[in-house]
């Protein structure tokens, strides 16, 4: 697997940690990683990956278009995202969003916020989680609190463009909530840190990426399932 290092504009990025959780929160996060894992198992299986069932269909492979065309949304949820390519290191990358509910009254699609981005392997395996700048996907901005809490009810509860990555990147977001946490409040920092000296940051577009972090999925799943049994006794 391609390695992907950690990588913060300027404040270093803490290491996740699971000493703040419940027991209830540590198994929900050990359930979500096994559900992850299981995805990629049943789609290996059969010489499947996670990549190779979104670009299925969709013609070229080319740079900075998005798969599959027009986006993955689930209008019951809100959740949201695309994949597509243009960063050296990686295969491409998800984008994952969050909208409120779709307003009752008027029937509108709300404005979406942009959860963290995916960073993939050629093999279709998961390498890094990203933060970035509101210019990369024009999303509405949200403080690192009510992104987080959109991104607790991330959920796509429908099987196109396919029901095991659709699963898959569900039970990602839950169980790399701790990830998430720490790259939400280091982007928040970093922004108000370069907001001081630059008004217009938000639309600066030397400022792409604001902070990165590897992954390793089986890892993550044997250090969460090992935080359980001590919590359990």
């Amino acid at each position: 697997m391609t390695s992907l290092a950690a990588f913060s504009l300027d404040v270093p990025i803490p290491a996740p940690g699971l000493s703040v959780y419940s027991t209830g929160a540590l198994e929900a996060m050990v359930l979500a990683g096994r559900e992850a894992l299981d995805c990629q198992r049943v789609l290996k299986k059969v010489g499947l990956n996670l990549v190779g069932e979104l670009l299925k269909g969709q013609g070229d492979f080319l740079e900075f278009n998005h798969y599959p065309d027009g986006d993955v949304f689930d209008r019951e949820t809100g959740g949201q995202y695309y994949y597509h390519a243009h960063r050296a290191g990686e295969h491409g990358h998800f984008h994952v969003f969050n909208r409120p509910p779709v307003d009752p009254v008027s029937d509108q699609v709300l404005a979406p916020t942009h959860l963290i981005a995916v960073s993939m392997d050629a093999w279709g395996e998961p390498l890094g989680l990203f933060t970035t700048n509101r210019w990369v996907t024009g999303e509405h901005w949200r403080d690192a609190k009510a992104t987080l809490d959109l991104a607790e009810r991330f959920a796509l509860d429908h099987a196109w463009p396919s029901w095991p990555v659709n699963r898959w990147i569900t039970a990602l977001l839950a169980c790399y909530h701790p990830y998430l946490d720490v790259l939400l409040a280091h982007r928040d920092q970093e922004i108000a840190r370069l907001a001081a000296s630059d008004a217009a940051v938000f639309e600066n577009r030397e400022i792409e990426v604001i902070g990165q972090l590897p992954i390793d999925l089986p890892a993550w799943v044997a250090t969460l399932e090992e935080a359980l049994r001590k919590r359990q006794g």
